[in-house]
């Protein structure tokens, strides 16, 4: 059974300068982490949500109504 290191040896590995760090040019320069990356800009379309809030805000009312019900059966 053999043991294979998963660091590459500094002695052959092409890039590595003495010590082990990267000469200037060996690496692409790193991208920016405060874009987005996500396209152009679109400004979000209102009142799209006004359905899904009153759906839930009507199983909301329905559910509290019958453990209200569901209550009030059970105490009689």
């Amino acid at each position: 059974m053999s043991i294979n290191n998963p660091d590459p040896d500094p002695r052959t590995t092409s890039g590595l300068e003495h010590g082990g760090s990267v000469p200037p040019g060996e690496t692409p320069p790193a991208e920016a982490s405060t874009a987005s990356g996500a396209g152009p800009y679109r400004p979000l379309k209102r009142g799209w949500s006004k359905g899904p809030l009153a759906i839930i805000l009507t199983v909301a009312v329905l559910v509290a109504l019958f453990f209200l019900v569901y209550g009030i059966v059970l105490a009689l």
